[in-house]
Protein backbone atom coordinates (compact mmCIF):
# COMPACT_ATOMS: atom_id res chain seq x y z
CA UNK A 1 0.00 0.00 0.00
CA UNK A 2 1.13 3.54 -1.04
CA UNK A 3 1.18 6.31 1.21
CA UNK A 4 2.04 9.94 0.83
CA UNK A 5 2.35 12.89 2.85
CA UNK A 6 1.94 15.93 0.90
CA UNK A 7 3.26 18.50 3.32
CA UNK A 8 4.98 16.64 5.83
CA UNK A 9 7.21 19.70 6.99
CA UNK A 10 4.28 21.05 8.77
CA UNK A 11 3.89 18.16 11.06
CA UNK A 12 7.70 17.18 11.35
CA UNK A 13 9.83 19.94 10.21
CA UNK A 14 12.64 17.67 12.02
CA UNK A 15 11.98 16.45 15.64
CA UNK A 16 9.59 13.63 15.36
CA UNK A 17 9.93 10.73 12.97
CA UNK A 18 7.93 9.09 10.37
CA UNK A 19 9.32 5.31 10.82
CA UNK A 20 5.13 4.55 12.86
CA UNK A 21 3.83 5.97 9.71
CA UNK A 22 5.83 4.07 7.68
CA UNK A 23 5.78 0.25 9.40
CA UNK A 24 1.96 0.72 7.46
CA UNK A 25 2.78 0.77 3.76
CA UNK A 26 4.93 2.14 1.44
CA UNK A 27 5.91 5.64 2.61
CA UNK A 28 6.57 9.00 0.45
CA UNK A 29 7.09 11.80 2.38
CA UNK A 30 7.07 15.10 0.65
CA UNK A 31 7.79 18.01 2.85
CA UNK A 32 5.79 20.55 0.61
CA UNK A 33 3.59 19.79 -2.33
CA UNK A 34 2.66 22.47 -5.22
CA UNK A 35 -1.22 22.70 -6.75
CA UNK A 36 0.58 21.35 -9.60
CA UNK A 37 2.13 18.87 -8.15
CA UNK A 38 -0.32 16.87 -6.10
CA UNK A 39 -2.14 15.03 -9.04
CA UNK A 40 1.41 13.51 -9.82
CA UNK A 41 2.76 12.74 -6.55
CA UNK A 42 -0.21 10.85 -5.47
CA UNK A 43 -0.74 8.53 -8.31
CA UNK A 44 -0.93 4.66 -7.59
CA UNK A 45 -1.58 6.37 -3.70
CA UNK A 46 -4.41 4.22 -1.90
CA UNK A 47 -3.25 6.64 1.40
CA UNK A 48 -3.59 10.48 1.23
CA UNK A 49 -2.14 12.47 4.17
CA UNK A 50 -2.15 16.43 3.91
CA UNK A 51 -2.76 19.48 5.86
CA UNK A 52 -3.09 22.56 3.69
CA UNK A 53 -2.36 21.12 0.82
CA UNK A 54 -6.02 20.54 -1.72
CA UNK A 55 -6.91 17.34 -2.57
CA UNK A 56 -9.90 18.57 -4.62
CA UNK A 57 -12.34 16.76 -7.16
CA UNK A 58 -10.53 16.98 -10.15
CA UNK A 59 -7.62 15.22 -8.75
CA UNK A 60 -9.04 12.53 -6.98
CA UNK A 61 -10.84 11.82 -10.06
CA UNK A 62 -7.76 10.62 -11.59
CA UNK A 63 -7.09 8.64 -8.79
CA UNK A 64 -8.76 5.55 -9.01
CA UNK A 65 -6.69 3.65 -6.21
CA UNK A 66 -7.73 6.40 -3.43
CA UNK A 67 -9.15 4.75 -0.01
CA UNK A 68 -8.37 7.21 2.41
CA UNK A 69 -7.37 10.61 2.94
CA UNK A 70 -6.15 12.03 6.57
CA UNK A 71 -5.81 15.74 7.04
CA UNK A 72 -2.99 16.42 10.14
CA UNK A 73 -5.34 19.18 11.02
CA UNK A 74 -8.55 19.51 12.56
CA UNK A 75 -9.94 21.49 10.03
CA UNK A 76 -11.03 19.70 6.73
CA UNK A 77 -12.06 22.10 4.00
CA UNK A 78 -9.01 20.94 1.99
CA UNK A 79 -10.83 18.35 0.87
CA UNK A 80 -13.64 17.51 -1.02
CA UNK A 81 -16.06 15.80 1.28
CA UNK A 82 -19.07 14.99 -1.51
CA UNK A 83 -16.40 13.40 -3.75
CA UNK A 84 -15.06 11.30 -1.35
CA UNK A 85 -18.33 9.97 0.23
CA UNK A 86 -19.29 9.23 -3.71
CA UNK A 87 -16.54 7.14 -4.01
CA UNK A 88 -16.46 5.75 -0.77
CA UNK A 89 -13.25 7.06 0.23
CA UNK A 90 -13.00 7.86 4.05
CA UNK A 91 -11.79 11.17 5.42
CA UNK A 92 -10.26 11.74 9.20
CA UNK A 93 -9.23 14.76 10.94
CA UNK A 94 -7.40 15.22 14.69
CA UNK A 95 -9.27 17.10 16.85
CA UNK A 96 -8.67 18.69 20.16
CA UNK A 97 -4.60 17.87 19.69
CA UNK A 98 -3.51 21.63 20.10
CA UNK A 99 -6.25 22.86 22.30
CA UNK A 100 -4.08 23.78 25.29
CA UNK A 101 -1.24 24.37 23.04
CA UNK A 102 -3.27 27.50 21.89
CA UNK A 103 -4.75 28.24 25.29
CA UNK A 104 -1.08 29.31 26.29
CA UNK A 105 -0.48 31.06 23.18
CA UNK A 106 -3.33 33.58 23.88
CA UNK A 107 -1.86 34.62 27.16
CA UNK A 108 1.48 34.64 25.64
CA UNK A 109 0.50 37.62 23.80
CA UNK A 110 -1.94 38.65 26.54
CA UNK A 111 1.54 38.86 29.11
CA UNK A 112 3.41 40.63 26.48
CA UNK A 113 1.24 43.51 27.12
CA UNK A 114 0.89 43.09 31.04
CA UNK A 115 4.61 43.18 31.72
CA UNK A 116 6.44 44.14 28.21
CA UNK A 117 9.24 41.55 29.71
CA UNK A 118 10.55 41.90 25.83
CA UNK A 119 10.97 46.04 25.83
CA UNK A 120 12.21 45.68 29.74
CA UNK A 121 15.03 42.83 28.86
CA UNK A 122 16.43 44.94 25.72
CA UNK A 123 16.68 47.88 28.03
CA UNK A 124 18.59 45.92 30.80
CA UNK A 125 20.41 44.29 28.20
CA UNK A 126 21.27 47.97 26.49
CA UNK A 127 23.12 49.08 30.25
CA UNK A 128 19.94 50.88 31.40
CA UNK A 129 19.60 49.23 34.88
CA UNK A 130 23.32 49.15 34.99
CA UNK A 131 23.28 52.84 34.59
CA UNK A 132 19.80 53.66 36.57
CA UNK A 133 19.49 55.87 39.59
CA UNK A 134 17.03 53.24 41.23
CA UNK A 135 17.01 49.63 41.69
CA UNK A 136 14.33 49.41 39.98
CA UNK A 137 12.29 51.29 37.06
CA UNK A 138 9.41 50.52 34.64
CA UNK A 139 9.67 51.95 30.58
CA UNK A 140 5.66 51.66 30.27
CA UNK A 141 2.68 51.06 32.61
CA UNK A 142 2.91 47.23 33.34
CA UNK A 143 -0.57 45.54 34.50
CA UNK A 144 -2.15 42.96 36.39
CA UNK A 145 -4.92 40.81 34.63
CA UNK A 146 -7.04 39.95 37.98
CA UNK A 147 -10.13 41.81 38.22
CA UNK A 148 -9.81 42.17 34.39
CA UNK A 149 -12.96 40.96 32.33
CA UNK A 150 -11.72 38.13 29.37
CA UNK A 151 -14.31 38.33 26.79
CA UNK A 152 -14.21 34.79 24.46
CA UNK A 153 -15.94 34.99 21.15
CA UNK A 154 -16.99 31.22 20.65
CA UNK A 155 -17.05 29.00 23.56
CA UNK A 156 -15.51 25.42 22.06
CA UNK A 157 -12.94 23.36 23.86
CA UNK A 158 -10.04 25.91 22.65
CA UNK A 159 -12.93 28.72 24.27
CA UNK A 160 -13.17 26.49 27.66
CA UNK A 161 -9.67 26.33 27.96
CA UNK A 162 -8.78 30.22 27.74
CA UNK A 163 -11.47 30.86 30.18
CA UNK A 164 -9.95 28.32 33.05
CA UNK A 165 -6.56 29.76 32.41
CA UNK A 166 -8.32 33.48 32.67
CA UNK A 167 -10.00 32.47 35.88
CA UNK A 168 -6.72 31.06 37.26
CA UNK A 169 -5.43 34.89 36.56
CA UNK A 170 -8.24 35.74 38.59
CA UNK A 171 -10.36 37.26 35.06
CA UNK A 172 -14.36 37.15 35.26
CA UNK A 173 -14.92 35.55 32.18
CA UNK A 174 -17.95 36.64 29.62
CA UNK A 175 -18.71 34.40 27.12
CA UNK A 176 -21.03 35.04 23.41
CA UNK A 177 -21.65 31.53 21.51
CA UNK A 178 -24.54 29.72 19.89
CA UNK A 179 -23.66 27.27 22.46
CA UNK A 180 -23.52 28.31 25.81
CA UNK A 181 -26.71 28.61 27.95
CA UNK A 182 -26.52 31.16 29.97
CA UNK A 183 -28.22 29.74 33.01
CA UNK A 184 -24.90 27.96 33.58
CA UNK A 185 -23.01 30.55 35.65
CA UNK A 186 -20.22 28.12 36.47
CA UNK A 187 -18.64 29.26 32.98
CA UNK A 188 -18.76 32.44 32.84
CA UNK A 189 -21.33 35.60 32.11
CA UNK A 190 -23.51 34.88 28.59
CA UNK A 191 -23.65 38.04 26.70
CA UNK A 192 -25.03 39.44 23.37
CA UNK A 193 -22.02 39.75 20.85
CA UNK A 194 -22.03 43.94 21.23
CA UNK A 195 -21.54 43.65 25.09
CA UNK A 196 -18.94 41.74 24.74
CA UNK A 197 -17.06 43.92 22.73
CA UNK A 198 -18.20 46.81 24.78
CA UNK A 199 -17.61 45.07 28.28
CA UNK A 200 -13.92 42.87 27.39
CA UNK A 201 -10.93 44.49 28.91
CA UNK A 202 -9.23 41.36 26.92
CA UNK A 203 -11.52 40.15 23.55
CA UNK A 204 -10.11 36.13 22.63
CA UNK A 205 -11.55 35.02 19.23
CA UNK A 206 -12.64 31.08 18.92
CA UNK A 207 -15.53 31.03 17.14
CA UNK A 208 -15.68 28.97 14.00
CA UNK A 209 -15.13 31.01 10.69
CA UNK A 210 -18.83 31.19 8.86
CA UNK A 211 -20.34 33.74 6.54
CA UNK A 212 -22.27 35.34 10.22
CA UNK A 213 -18.72 35.30 11.57
CA UNK A 214 -16.45 36.10 9.07
CA UNK A 215 -15.33 40.13 9.39
CA UNK A 216 -17.51 40.22 12.99
CA UNK A 217 -14.60 42.48 14.30
CA UNK A 218 -15.07 45.22 12.23
CA UNK A 219 -15.25 48.72 12.62
CA UNK A 220 -18.35 49.44 14.33
CA UNK A 221 -17.78 46.80 17.10
CA UNK A 222 -14.12 47.97 17.43
CA UNK A 223 -15.46 51.83 18.28
CA UNK A 224 -17.65 50.07 21.24
CA UNK A 225 -14.69 48.37 22.60
CA UNK A 226 -12.37 50.31 25.80
CA UNK A 227 -10.13 52.23 24.77
CA UNK A 228 -7.36 50.19 26.87
CA UNK A 229 -8.68 47.03 25.85
CA UNK A 230 -6.75 43.92 24.46
CA UNK A 231 -7.65 41.59 21.03
CA UNK A 232 -6.54 38.27 20.87
CA UNK A 233 -6.96 36.19 17.56
CA UNK A 234 -6.07 32.47 17.44
CA UNK A 235 -8.96 31.66 15.58
CA UNK A 236 -9.07 32.42 11.61
CA UNK A 237 -8.04 35.38 10.16
CA UNK A 238 -10.63 36.62 8.28
CA UNK A 239 -12.58 36.95 11.52
CA UNK A 240 -11.69 40.28 11.27
CA UNK A 241 -11.65 43.51 9.18
CA UNK A 242 -8.01 43.89 8.59
CA UNK A 243 -8.13 47.47 7.52
CA UNK A 244 -10.42 48.25 10.39
CA UNK A 245 -8.51 46.97 12.72
CA UNK A 246 -5.40 48.71 11.30
CA UNK A 247 -7.32 51.76 11.65
CA UNK A 248 -8.59 51.15 15.14
CA UNK A 249 -5.06 50.55 16.70
CA UNK A 250 -3.23 53.62 14.85
CA UNK A 251 -5.75 55.77 16.00
CA UNK A 252 -5.72 54.52 19.53
CA UNK A 253 -9.55 52.92 19.40
CA UNK A 254 -8.08 50.09 21.45
CA UNK A 255 -4.94 49.59 22.89
CA UNK A 256 -3.31 46.70 21.20
CA UNK A 257 -3.41 43.42 19.19
CA UNK A 258 -2.20 40.11 19.50
CA UNK A 259 -2.80 37.88 16.42
CA UNK A 260 -1.76 34.77 15.51
CA UNK A 261 -3.94 34.42 12.31
CA UNK A 262 -4.29 36.66 9.27
CA UNK A 263 -7.01 36.66 6.24
CA UNK A 264 -4.09 35.16 3.95
CA UNK A 265 -1.21 33.35 4.69
CA UNK A 266 1.96 33.91 4.11
CA UNK A 267 0.25 37.16 4.39
CA UNK A 268 1.19 40.01 1.59
CA UNK A 269 3.63 42.80 2.50
CA UNK A 270 1.01 45.22 1.99
CA UNK A 271 -1.39 43.86 4.84
CA UNK A 272 -2.02 46.73 6.83
CA UNK A 273 -1.93 45.03 10.39
CA UNK A 274 2.50 44.27 9.74
CA UNK A 275 3.06 47.77 10.36
CA UNK A 276 -0.05 48.97 12.49
CA UNK A 277 0.47 50.50 15.96
CA UNK A 278 0.88 47.70 18.74
CA UNK A 279 -0.25 44.79 16.61
CA UNK A 280 1.88 41.89 17.52
CA UNK A 281 2.41 39.35 14.87
CA UNK A 282 2.74 35.61 15.01
CA UNK A 283 3.44 33.08 11.93
CA UNK A 284 0.48 30.80 12.42
CA UNK A 285 2.30 28.51 15.22
CA UNK A 286 0.27 28.43 18.21
CA UNK A 287 -0.97 25.10 17.38
CA UNK A 288 2.70 24.16 16.90
CA UNK A 289 4.42 22.81 20.55
CA UNK A 290 6.42 19.97 20.35
CA UNK A 291 4.03 18.51 22.33
CA UNK A 292 0.95 18.97 20.18
CA UNK A 293 2.69 18.32 16.75
CA UNK A 294 3.52 14.83 19.08
CA UNK A 295 -0.05 13.96 19.77
CA UNK A 296 -1.00 15.02 16.50
CA UNK A 297 1.66 12.74 14.76
CA UNK A 298 -0.02 9.95 16.87
CA UNK A 299 -3.05 10.43 16.35
CA UNK A 300 -2.57 11.04 12.67
CA UNK A 301 -0.84 6.99 13.12
CA UNK A 302 -4.00 5.61 14.50
CA UNK A 303 -6.63 7.24 12.56
CA UNK A 304 -4.71 5.27 9.82
CA UNK A 305 -3.88 2.45 11.24
CA UNK A 306 -7.83 2.00 13.06
CA UNK A 307 -9.04 2.53 9.01
CA UNK A 308 -6.71 -0.53 7.81
CA UNK A 309 -8.63 -3.06 10.69
CA UNK A 310 -11.91 -1.85 9.36
CA UNK A 311 -12.63 0.73 12.75
CA UNK A 312 -12.15 3.72 11.42
CA UNK A 313 -11.78 6.63 13.80
CA UNK A 314 -12.05 10.40 13.65
CA UNK A 315 -14.04 10.29 10.54
CA UNK A 316 -15.41 13.30 9.18
CA UNK A 317 -18.41 13.82 6.45
CA UNK A 318 -19.86 16.50 4.45
CA UNK A 319 -22.10 19.06 6.39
Amino acid sequence: MKIVVLDGHTLNPGDLSWDDLSSLGELQVYERTSPEQVMERCLGAEVIITNKSLVNRETLASLPEVRYVGVTATGYNVVDLAFCKEKGITVTNVPSYSTNSVAQAVFAHVLRFTHRIEEHADSVRGGKWSSHPDFSYCINAIDELDGKKLGILGYGEIGQAVARLGKAFGMSVLIHSRSFNEDDPAHGKALRIDDLFAQSDVLSLHCPLTPDTEKCVNAQRLKKMKHTALLVNTARGPLIDEQALADALDSGTIAGAGLDVLSSEPPSAENPLIKAKNCFITPHYAWATLAARKRLMKETISNLSSFLEGKPRNTVSEN
